[in-house]
This record gives structure tokens, C-alpha cells and sequence, in this order.
């Protein structure tokens, strides 16, 4: 009885598990320590997949790690700020990066294959984690930068990985590229400079101005040639707010990022900004609703 309470001990300290889990797995296993991780991995397998129609992890963490000339910048997904906040979780992230840092996948899947110096592959430790955890996680995105010896890395994250902010600088310093994330990381800009802007953006916005316009009666009054002025002006108010070198500085509100690296002769390689679960359509649920469904039950 010892030796399996010890067993028991040992299966918990490795999986995380609760302890009638970590009996239930070894009396399957014949008192299997390896194979008994493996049978909860796969129930673990098995109950993930069940659920994860309807669960949604939209929360999470996005980090990044730099070494040398390459970085890397992830995104792991949860599906409570209570588990991302958690040390379990945040060390899945860590080892997440580092794998990824040091592999240089191409590609999700290939990145998914990875493994660390234990042999264990980034979606095993998934699997453990899910296991350990009891929530789904998801490591949706990654990016991996490199840049030459005359060019600068600035990187910022913000509210403990909430946003992970990653540029490439030519010329200038660390506090000019220090400056120029933090403006990336608060304002999220679509484009960089005015000539990124799409010519179907351009047109796609004069049309929504000229439509604006023919609603106030004083402008139809005006000459073409000045309507024509008027409009492109509020093309370029609309647009340019978004376009990075024509913001101001969120430290030096006095001039704009253009400036700035104009007088420190520096360009802008390469921005990378991570924000954890944009373009992920959270699960709102009703809470109303979900009480009286319980209580109506309960009759």
C-alpha cells in the first residue's frame, strides 16, 4: 500500500492530477508510472476534444524572447485570466518561447513538433498542461524576427503580456526604438508610412467622404476643384491617423515618429504587435438566462 500511495505521490508531482485520477491511471497501468501519464493524457485528450466545440480560449499570453540577432514573439491561449495568470501557465509560455526560439519552425505545425530537451514535443506539453490545468489552450501564433548587426531591437510587453510589442530599427539608438514601440504597442497603427496605404483603401474612403459631403448643403456650393481639396483632406485626416510616422509621440507629444526618426537618420525594418485574442470572437454568455434555466431545472 505504501509503495502506491508513494506512486500515487510521484504520478501527481509529474502530472498535476488529482489524486483518485492518479490511482484510477496506475491500478489500469499495472502501477505503471510512464504508462499511467500517458493514460491521463489521453483521457485528458479524449474530454478536451469533447468540449472544445463549446469552449473558447480567447485569453491568455503574448510574450517574446530575443537572443542575439533572433527573437521570437508567441501567443498561448487560455480560456480564464484566472489560468493565464497562473505560475503553471506562465511557465508554459516560457517554455513555449524558448522552443521555438532555438527550433526556427517555419510554420504552426512544424513548431507544434518541436521539442525540448526532454524529448517532449510543445504539443505534448499541451496535452500535460490541459491535464494539469483542466482548461483548453490553444498556442495559436508565432513569429520569429532577425536582424543584422547594425540594426536594433525594441521591444516592449505590456500588462504582464496582455500586448507584446517587437520592431526593427536601422540606425538611430535603443531609446528611439524604445520610444517607437511603445507608440506601436498604444496605438496599433495599420500601416507605417502613407505610401503602405492601399489604393483600394484610398478609394474605398474618398467614396464614403464624397457621400458624407453631398449631405451638407454649403459644400455643394463650392467650386469642384475646392470640393476635390476637401475631400482629399478628409481622406488623409481619416487615414493618416493610422499611419505610424504621422502620430505623436506617446513620450514627446511634440513631435511625431516621422520626426523622430528622421533626426536620428533611422528606418523602420520591420514592426511586430501581438495582442492576446484579437480577431477571436469571445463566448458571451447570459447570466441571467443560464440562473433561471438552472432554477426552472430545479422545479
Amino acid at each position: 500500500m505504501s509503495e502506491l500511495i508513494e506512486l500515487i505521490k510521484q504520478l501527481r508531482e509529474r502530472t498535476g492530477a488529482g489524486m483518485m485520477d492518479c490511482k484510477k491511471a496506475l491500478l489500469a497501468n499495472n502501477n505503471d508510472v510512464e504508462a499511467s501519464i500517458t493514460w491521463l493524457r489521453e483521457k485528458g485528450i479524449a474530454k478536451q476534444a469533447k468540449k472544445a466545440s463549446t469552449r473558447i480560449a480567447a485569453e491568455g499570453v503574448a510574450s517574446l524572447m530575443i537572443d542575439g540577432n533572433r527573437a521570437a514573439v508567441v501567443e498561448v491561449n487560455s480560456e480564464t485570466d484566472f489560468v493565464a495568470n497562473s505560475d503553471p501557465f506562465r511557465a508554459l509560455v516560457k517554455e513555449v518561447n524558448e522552443i521555438v526560439l532555438k527550433n526556427n519552425p517555419k510554420t504552426l505545425e512544424e513548431a507544434k513538433a518541436c521539442k525540448n530537451e526532454k524529448g517532449q514535443s510543445i504539443a505534448d506539453l499541451f496535452v500535460d498542461a490541459t491535464v494539469k490545468m483542466g482548461e483548453k489552450m490553444d498556442f495559436r501564433r508565432f513569429v520569429i524576427v532577425d536582424k543584422t548587426d547594425d540594426e536594433i531591437f525594441g521591444h516592449y510587453i505590456h500588462m504582464k503580456g496582455k500586448i507584446a510589442t517587437l520592431i526593427v530599427l536601422k540606425g538611430g539608438n535603443e531609446d528611439v526604438a524604445h520610444s517607437i514601440t511603445l507608440n506601436v504597442c498604444s496605438n496599433n497603427p495599420a500601416y507605417v508610412n502613407e505610401s503602405d496605404i492601399p489604393a483600394d483603401v484610398i478609394a474605398k474612403e474618398t467614396e464614403v467622404q464624397k457621400a458624407a459631403s453631398m449631405e451638407d448643403p454649403s459644400f455643394a456650393k463650392k467650386q469642384a476643384k475646392i470640393q476635390e481639396k476637401i475631400i482629399e483632406g478628409r481622406v488623409n485626416k481619416v487615414l493618416f491617423e493610422s499611419v505610424l510616422v504621422d502620430e505623436p509621440l506617446i513620450l514627446d507629444e511634440s513631435k511625431t515618429v516621422g520626426q523622430l526618426l528622421k533626426e536620428s537618420n533611422a528606418s523602420l525594418v520591420k514592426i511586430v504587435r501581438y495582442e492576446v485574442g484579437e480577431g477571436i470572437e469571445k463566448r458571451h454568455d447570459d447570466f441571467a438566462a443560464e440562473v433561471a434555466a438552472q432554477a426552472n431545472a430545479g422545479k
